[in-house]
Parts: structure tokens; sequence; C-alpha cells
């Protein structure tokens, strides 16, 4: 088991939300035990958390020590009951890709979460974000083209800007899957501020919810996607996570592409 890490800050400089609503009887297949899908209005929610991480430290040093890196997370919103029965939520966490090499080198030892190393290219203009991540080992692809919007997207399970930021700031724990399997990697994420905008998806394709193995034919929808610059945060250690259960194997191989366009 991982040994606890310092407290660990910087700058969310850039995080777009990509969501999308799933069966939750699909959506429970894929989660271990003891998750459950956290639902939106009948619909499970899942999606990519793209995030520009700045001036990455442990607390006490310098911002101008730290480091920067482009990252990804396949992230699934769930909620389970604890050891001493409290009700939790959350994020379960599938898989993580970074450009960084000591993300990848460190990630599951020094700090939570093992990390893939991946490629990113990103254009990040103030009407315009368009980002590809490609992973080393060739198994998850991410691509997403977004404007900034004004509103959510009509047909979303969100009854509102609001609605859609609370959801998703109740999820800053985090479960992240190990090689090993039997223990899921946790961490916490703490914001000084949080604050969200709608996001316009213009095109979004990720091999993983794109994977018919994972999820059939029509049981995958883009619901929304959100934005948020210029946020200081930390991370802090929680505590791993025993898996009580797997529904089905963990696969860490995905289906033929198939792209996901908004209606």
């Amino acid at each position: 088991m991982r040994i606890p890490i310092p407290t660990i800050s910087g700058v969310i400089r850039r995080r777009i939300l990509v969501n999308f609503r799933i069966d939750p009887a699909v959506m429970r297949r894929i989660l271990p035990e003891p998750f459950e899908p956290k639902l939106c209005d009948g619909a499970a929610i899942a999606g990519i958390c793209l995030i520009r991480l700045e001036a990455i430290r442990p607390r006490l040093i310098p911002a101008s020590l730290g480091v920067s890196s482009e990252n990804a997370a396949h992230r699934i919103a769930v909620s389970w009951t604890d050891e001493g029965g409290r009700a939790c939520e959350g994020v379960y966490i599938p898989r993580r890709d970074s450009s960084s090499l000591l993300n990848h080198l460190a990630g599951g030892r020094l700090f939570p979460g093992e990390h893939h190393l991946a490629k990113f290219e990103v254009i990040d203009e103030p009407e315009h974000i368009s980002l590809s991540m490609r992973s080393s080992d060739g198994k998850v692809a991410v691509d997403v083209r977004g404007r900034p919007a004004r509103a959510l997207p009509e047909g979303s399970r969100f009854g509102s800007l609001e609605e859609a930021s609370a959801f998703f700031q109740a999820g800053s724990l985090g479960y992240s899957e190990t090689s090993g399997g039997r223990y899921l990697d946790g961490i916490s994420l703490v914001t000084k501020q949080w604050d969200v905008a709608p996001l316009d998806v213009e095109h979004v394709f990720s091999s993983y919810f794109s994977d018919p193995a994972l999820f059939p034919g029509g049981s995958v929808e883009l619901d929304c996607a959100l934005l948020m610059r210029n946020i200081e945060h930390e991370w802090q250690s929680a505590p791993n996570l025993l898996v009580r259960a797997r529904r089905r194997a963990p696969d860490p191989a995905h289906g033929p592409p198939v792209t996901l366009t908004p209606r």
C-alpha cells in the first residue's frame, strides 16, 4: 500500500469536464464494488477530465519550482457506503494519462494514481479549444473541440449550470485503478474557489466510451461540457479503498473508434 503523501499545491490553469449520460445498468456492470452509479435525472454520469496543471509542488515549496503537465482522466460519478455505514460520493477513475514523465514514473508510488504516458496537442484560445490525446501504449485516444457557451445544451439532464456545478463539486474525492487491482488509490481535490462555465462541444471522441464491449450501442449520449480556469487548489491524500468484488474483469483495451457527436 502507498505511503501517505504530502499535500500538493498548484494551479488548475484549464480544466474541461466532458460529460456523458449513460444507462445505469450498463454503468453498474463496469464499476467495482462497493461503488454504485451516482444518478442525475435517472442517468449515470461519466466523462473525461482534461486538465492542465501548473506550479505543482509540495505545499511548502515555492511555486517557481513547481512542474506543469497536461492530463486526462476517464471518470465515473459514484456513491457508496463505507465500512462505518456512512454514505459517500466521489468519482471512480479507471484510467489516467499524463504528458509528464514524472507523473508516469511516480504515480501510484510517491502519489496516488497510476498515470500512463501520453502525447497531448492543445490549442487553447479565448474563443476556441482543441485538444487531442494519444496514449503511448496505443490503448486510449481522446479528441475534443469546443467553444465557450452561455448555457448548457438543450436535453442536458442538469436543470441548470448551478445544478451541474454542484454535482461535480461534490465529486472531489477520487479513487483510481491500480495495476494490482485489489486497492484503489485515493486522492481529494480541495479548491480555493470553484467557478465553472458551459462549453459548447463541436466534436468529441473517446476510445473508452466508444468501446462497444463496455458500452453497447445507444447506452452513451453526450450530455454537456464544463470549463474551469485559473483555480488554485491542493491535492490531499485519502486512504486507499479495498475493492470488495469485481462485477466484471477490468479490461484496459479499447474497441474500434466511434465518434460521438452532439445531437
